[in-house]
């Protein structure tokens, strides 16, 4: 049992996450209230453990009180804020030190990490965290790597414009760990269209399997930094992030772009056209609500040279694709999310559903969270 575990009350109803302990034999536990309970650790059983509980610079200021350090204060090794130039560490400084230790490429000696089972394999996210949720329209991001691996790895993380570079970060992350690589305004969205990782992997002072070196470009949709549901709960942070593949299973990512003279007749010519995204499905739950996001810049890189009707044909057909798929579940509930606009992208989704679904139900999806723009279909045969 460690700080950042989920547990359960043995003797009575309730549980939370441990969030200190007395002793040997005393957990701290913080329910759902906020409270901290002590209680025996014996009484306690663990329902899911946190191998990614390094706090972020927003939760330290919520649990301390206090102001989140600065990047040369940042405690643990390679877990704090990541610079393009890391400054020598002051003497008696315990984290300069244990920083520049792993670090050292003269000496070559690094921080000795514990792996984890399935660790051999190369797992990297690059992910974006609103620092206040609940301001999304104009919070700043923070931006982090995730290392989901028992590899070293050392990256540079960069921003292209036109045909020139620019770094925004670079250094060594640890295996499993998460790292601060920078904050940014929503000023700063348009120079993050097109990001870059490169990424080399080792491990230190035994043997391992060399991993081709990583080089990825993303082309990041800005627009969805301005919507709730875009950021998702997921395994590395404790508030909602926006995550993107870097390498998946020891293999880069791949983004597809289509080129609207290649959507254009594929549409003439009645081809299937895969879209460069896939829906969102927040959990695997087979009855949980799944969201299909219609808008035109969710589905294609490039809209140039398609009129409005070509870009409601492929808005339309990419709805039927989503209905065949799970037609046959039923119960299902899938969210459509196709704004407010003049209403035509709507209407001609319900009348696709009067046409070829009249057994399905649909209503208006939850306005709280998706205001007048969104239609959730629950599936009937």
């Amino acid at each position: 049992m460690k700080i950042g575990d989920k547990v359960r009350f043995l003797s009575e109803v309730g549980g939370g996450k441990v969030v200190g302990f007395r002793g040997k034999d005393i957990a701290l536990v913080e329910d759902a209230d906020g409270f901290e309970i002590p209680m025996q650790v014996k009484e306690l059983v663990v329902i899911e453990t946190d191998d990614y509980n390094i706090p972020t610079p927003q939760h330290k200021e919520k649990r301390e009180g206090t102001q989140a350090k600065p990047a040369a204060q940042e405690a643990a090794p390679y877990r704090g804020k990541a610079t393009s130039q890391m400054q020598p560490p002051s003497k008696g400084d315990e984290t300069g030190q244990a920083l520049a230790q792993g670090m050292s490429s003269v000496s070559g000696r690094f921080i000795a990490q514990p792996e984890t089972k399935g660790g051999d394999v190369l797992n990297v996210y690059l992910a974006y965290v609103p620092v206040d949720i609940r301001q999304v329209s104009t919070t700043p991001f923070e931006t982090y790597l995730v290392n989901d691996s028992n590899y070293y790895l050392y990256y540079t993380y960069f921003n292209i414009e036109n045909q020139s570079c620019l770094i925004r970060s670079q250094g060594l992350i640890e295996p499993n760990t998460k790292l601060f690589l920078e904050e940014f305004e929503k000023s700063q969205l348009n120079d993050l269209e097109r990001v870059a990782i490169q990424l080399i992997a080792f491990k230190e002072g035994k043997p391992f399997a060399m991993k081709p070196a990583v080089s990825v470009e993303l082309r990041i949709d800005v627009v969805k930094f301005y919507k709730l549901h875009t950021f998702q709960e997921n395994d590395f942070f404790e508030e909602p992030a926006l995550l993107y593949d870097i390498v998946r299973n020891d293999q880069p990512a791949k983004q597809l772009y289509v080129s609207a003279e290649e959507v254009k007749n594929a549409l003439i010519q009645k081809k299937d056209v895969q879209p460069a995204r896939k829906p969102i499905q927040k959990k695997e739950d087979r009855h949980a609500i799944l969201e299909v996001d219609l808008h035109i810049n969710a589905l294609l890189d490039n809209t140039h040279g398609l009129s409005n009707a070509d870009m409601l044909q492929y808005q339309l057909k990419k709805f039927v694709e989503v209905m065949e798929q799970y037609k046959h579940q039923q119960g299902k509930r899938i969210v459509f999310i196709h704004g407010k606009g003049e209403g035509v992208l709507r209407k001609a989704l319900l009348d696709e559903l009067k046409r070829k679904y009249p057994r399905c139900r649909w209503q208006d999806a939850s306005f709280q969270e998706y205001g007048f723009g969104a239609t959730q279909v629950t599936i009937h045969f």
